[in-house]
């Protein structure tokens, strides 16, 4: 089960639309959650509806949060996806087994067959191996806020290693310090908490948005595997098409 949470303060302001990026990131069977982290009461009425766009195209759950409230918000994010998301297998499944004219969900079901059926979801829900790639918005007014954001990671982490189900947590940031790096690896795919050790010290905060740039890298990273997986059929696609060119110049 593939998730990415996204924790942002802000309004996208460079490339790519994020709610298409997230909306592909739903086509490649990747649930996209978004926590805008706030201080004083709103980030303004655009902002909070793009949050609230990204997830609904990516198929998560969005919320508004405090820095204080960030740790619990992303706990709850990522087991409340992954249930809803077991839940709409379960539903799926009932579907088919009571035929197509039927439109029976779990709540529907008798209240010994809804026992059973629930305690197999909840059992799912803690067995299923998980992947979370936390997407992190490090542009200029993120700053103040970054200590709350390392602090809610390694709760999360914490949280997910309780459960019996394999976890894993991949972290990036984005904007890169480069031109042209939507989005910057900090941590590779681990379970290991030591791993997340002052992430953010050394960034150079930027006033550059580019979400929907990074939620694509991001979904490459899914289906490559490596980013060097990736830059390699990159590179490799740009060898043949610069011989095919090669080939046709008289």
């Amino acid at each position: 089960m593939k998730q990415i949470l996204l924790i942002t303060d802000g309004c996208s302001n460079v490339g790519t639309s994020p709610v298409l990026a997230a909306a592909e990131a739903r086509e490649e069977g990747i649930t996209v959650n978004v926590v805008g982290v706030i201080d004083y009461g709103t980030i303004g009425e655009l902002g909070s509806r793009e949050i609230e766009d990204i997830a609904k195209a990516g198929g998560g759950i969005s919320q508004i949060v405090g820095t204080r409230q960030l740790a619990h918000t992303m706990q709850m994010m990522t087991r409340k996806t992954v249930v809803q998301t077991i839940q709409q297998a379960v539903n799926k499944e009932l579907t088919q087994i009571l035929g197509d004219k039927t439109s029976k969900t779990v709540t529907d079901l008798e209240p010994a067959q809804r026992a059973q059926v629930v305690e197999v979801m909840d059992h799912l829900a803690e067995t299923t191996p998980l992947q979370v790639i936390l997407l992190i918005d490090v542009s200029a007014s993120m700053k103040p806020k970054l200590a709350a954001v390392e602090e809610g990671i390694r709760d999360l982490m914490l949280s997910l290693q309780a459960r019996v189900g394999q976890s894993r947590i991949s972290v990036f940031h984005f904007p890169g310090r480069h031109s042209g790096e939507e989005a910057v690896m900090d941590i590779n795919w681990t379970s290991d908490l030591g791993s997340v050790r002052s992430l953010f010290g050394r960034l150079q905060m930027k006033g550059a948005t580019p979400t929907g740039p990074a939620i694509q890298k991001v979904i490459d990273f899914y289906r490559y595997g490596t980013l060097e997986g990736q830059q390699e059929i990159e590179g490799n696609y740009r060898i043949e098409r610069e011989g095919m060119l090669g080939d046709n110049v008289v």
